[in-house]
């Protein structure tokens, strides 16, 4: 295994110098559960591990009128406890509730999910569909990036050396607007998606959509916003016509693989599917008001 050099900062001015002044190769540790399984597969290496996990700032979350402020480095199940949280963004929280098992909970945060930036990741299309922003923190400053630029790679993420995720950033969700995710899994628990789809909807008074966010991901290299998708639903009451176009424009933005867990068409297929499923249950929620 890896050899270590661990500092827990308890500031992010703190976090960005251990990160910009490293002499070994840095890891920032949101929540770990993908970094030690990792590290476990590296030998005769060294390591410098900057745990952000006693950062206060990093490990809250704060709603307002304005949105939502997510600390990268609150743990899923303070998260997804949240009912004032699951109010608003009600598919985010689901997102958020299907990594891993309850132990993993304790530990993966939505932060580090994301920088992990795995094309299965279920909470990165949620974030997507939510208009998210990502707050980049380092010795040069501030920048922000929609969380649909964030990813770059399978792995990979646009931060660059000295950089961490310092917040996610979420608009509050105009009236009637409400979310949804849905993935498919081989197994009933503790997987990773197949494919998912996560989409976002408002509706006007008379239930005809007026604005959707769709977004998809374990069916390319990194979760894809789908604008075509979202045009379909807009200007319909999620009739099955507008479903059928926006299952279609979901299929063809997909770019999948074909594994053991499933082959290309088949996630093209299922894609779709999820997208109709996870649009319909969008429609229900903000028509109700919730």
């Amino acid at each position: 295994m890896v050899a270590l050099t661990y500092h827990a900062p308890t500031t992010l001015d703190e976090a960005v110098s251990l990160l910009s002044n490293a002499t070994l190769p840095a890891k920032v540790m949101s929540g770990g559960t993908d970094l030690i399984i990792q590290m476990q597969r590296m030998i005769d290496s060294e390591r410098l591990i900057v745990d952000v996990k006693k950062i206060p700032e990093l490990t809250t979350a704060s709603l307002s009128a304005e949105g939502l402020t997510l600390g990268p480095a609150l743990c899923c199940s303070k998260f997804t406890r949240r009912d004032d949280i699951k109010q608003r963004f009600p598919g985010l929280v689901e997102a958020a509730y299907l990594i891993g098992s309850t132990q993993v909970q304790g530990r993966a945060s939505i932060g580090g999910n994301l920088c992990n930036a795995s094309p299965a990741a279920d909470t990165i299309p949620a974030l997507i569909a939510n208009n998210a922003i990502c707050r980049i923190h380092g010795a040069g400053g501030e920048r922000r990036i929609a969380v649909e630029k964030f990813v770059t790679g399978v792995g990979q993420n646009c931060l660059e050396e000295g950089e961490l995720l310092a917040s996610i950033e979420i608009p509050a969700p105009a009236v009637r607007t409400k979310d949804a995710y849905l993935r498919f899994i081989p197994r009933t628990e503790m997987d990773i998606a197949v494919a998912g789809a996560a989409v976002s909807v408002t509706l006007d008074e008379q239930g005809t959509c007026i604005a959707a966010r769709v977004a998809i991901g374990a069916v390319a290299p990194t979760a894809l916003l789908v604008p075509a998708a979202a045009e379909a639903l807009v200007g319909s009451r999620l009739e099955d016509g507008a479903l059928a176009k926006a299952s279609a424009a979901v299929s063809e933005a997909a770019s999948p693989i074909t594994d053991r867990r499933g082959t290309a068409d088949f996630r093209r297929h299922v894609v779709g599917v999820l997208t109709k499923r996870a649009a319909k249950i969008a429609a229900e929620r903000a028509g109700e008001g919730e």
